[in-house]
């Protein structure tokens, strides 16, 4: 196979063959996107292909000697990745807002039923697949429309979040992640976690993730189980895991993504 497939954004569906398949879109269209044996094959669908999605490939062989040799082992073991950087920021943002408060098997049902009621299905070889609603057609949602996907607590945040969108989103897109997870606080409701997971779907760089967020710690602590990481209410793990990385921003990203990537295989 060439290399492994981040399959963090519940987009990801798995298809009769095994293989994964994702729709997607950018700023000039709509893409489906397919992962076989043979690696990432993408179509535009709808619109040009003037802007077509990017890959991020993430290799944990370059880790530095910082990093536990037990945890090193085990993403040395899953090799070389590649990840679909989300081309979409609304996307981005609304997928990050309805992962608030669930865990991560029921962000992933409700955010496919959201898209599913609201946003635009398009028949593939691989089954129907659908874009999010965008941030016009949220405002335009009642709250019965919202509570009948499930998302009745979301509602605020994301209507919050597509008015300040529609106001920013030319800057936004301009920013580096950093800058954007900080902006992003500026929405009610957004707090640094949702701010973050959306930078770092969006930008593709996962050095400013939310560090001690819970799949980072389960999957840590699975890889290798030999070392003392801290329970999880001790708030050591975000500087323990950062000190791991060292000062080098690409390794935290690298081994957060890593991590990330071989928690949901062995999910």
């Amino acid at each position: 196979m060439n290399g492994v497939l981040t399959i963090d954004h519940p987009a990801w569906i798995e298809t009769e063959t095994g293989d994964r398949a994702r729709a997607v879109r950018t700023a000039s269209g709509i893409w489906v996107v397919h992962w076989d044996r043979e690696g990432l094959h993408m179509s535009c669908v709808s619109g040009t292909e003037d802007v077509k999605p990017t890959v991020v490939t993430t290799d944990p062989a370059c880790l530095p000697g910082t990093v536990p040799a037990t945890l090193k082992a085990g993403l040395d073991d899953l090799g070389p990745t590649q990840r679909l950087a989300n081309p979409w920021l609304w996307d981005a943002i609304s997928t990050a807002i309805l992962r608030q408060v669930v865990r991560a098997g029921q962000a992933r049902k409700l955010y496919r039923a959201w898209c599913k009621a609201y946003g635009t299905t398009i028949d593939t070889p691989h089954g129907e697949l659908a874009v999010a609603p965008t941030a016009e057609e949220v405002l335009t949602l009642g709250d019965a429309q919202f509570a009948s996907v499930g998302a009745k607590f979301h509602r605020s945040v994301l209507q919050a979040a597509a008015t300040h969108h529609r106001l920013h989103v030319a800057d936004w897109q301009q920013m580096d992640a950093g800058d954007l997870a900080a902006a992003l606080t500026g929405v009610p409701r957004i707090g640094p976690w949702t701010a973050s997971a959306a930078a770092a779907d969006y930008t593709g760089d996962f050095s400013i993730y939310p560090h001690d967020d819970l799949a980072v710690r389960t999957w840590a602590a699975q890889i290798a189980p030999q070392h003392d990481w801290p329970d999880k209410k001790d708030k050591s793990f975000r500087p323990m895991w950062t000190g791991m990385a060292g000062p080098d921003r690409t390794a935290l990203h690298t081994l957060t993504l890593s991590t990330l990537t071989w928690g949901s295989h062995a999910r």
